[in-house]
């Protein structure tokens, strides 16, 4: 008599079982996943050396941001805010603040030993957790005809825009355009 129940048989000589390939793909996407956080934290060592880890967490995640233009103020060195957008929903500020984490973006090189002058200085990035609350994060930009800059108020050093400058501009432009000029008139 011949039984109805069959034995499974074991695979062909030369092909692999169902288990090794899934555990050979498991293994991969393990390689992978390391792979890609080794890279991404690559991507951003100089920025966060350069802000700190409070600095840099408020810029990828503070809720309310505002961009404040510079000017001179009474006093000599110091800066007021002349104008103030809450740019917190604004398009491109994702990207932005992605961009402001991102090493290729900056031009890294020795630090500068001189300040610049005030009027160097042409608008501010303020990060908070709600609007009126205090500032996380504060940096501020200036556009130069060579070359612009960024530095986080109130600590020490500043470093080149470098890629980021002219898009930067543009952002600031045509998000929150400076009191007073032809593009404020316009809106």
């Amino acid at each position: 008599m011949t039984s109805s129940l069959s034995h499974p048989s074991p695979p062909p000589a030369g092909r692999p079982s169902g288990s090794r390939i899934v555990v050979g793909l498991l293994g991969l996407g393990l390689a992978l996943a390391a792979f890609a956080l080794v890279f991404q934290w690559r991507q951003t060592d100089d920025c966060l050396g350069f802000y700190g880890s409070d600095v840099a967490r408020a810029i990828t995640s503070a809720p309310h941001v505002e961009l404040w233009h510079l000017a001179d103020g009474a006093a000599a060195g110091r800066l007021v805010a002349t104008g103030r957008c809450d740019v917190s929903g604004a398009p491109g500020l994702v990207h932005l603040r992605r961009g402001l984490v991102e090493d290729a973006n900056f031009a890294w090189g020795p630090p500068a030993s001189q300040r610049l002058p005030s009027g160097a200085w042409a608008a501010a990035l303020v990060f908070s957790a709600a609007p009126g609350a205090r500032p996380s994060a504060t940096l501020a930009v200036g556009f130069g005809p060579e070359a612009g800059a960024l530095c986080v108020v109130g600590q020490p050093g500043r470093v080149g825009l470098g890629r980021l400058e002219r898009g930067l501009r543009t952002w600031v432009e045509a998000t929150c355009p400076r009191p007073g000029s032809s593009a404020a008139a316009g809106k």
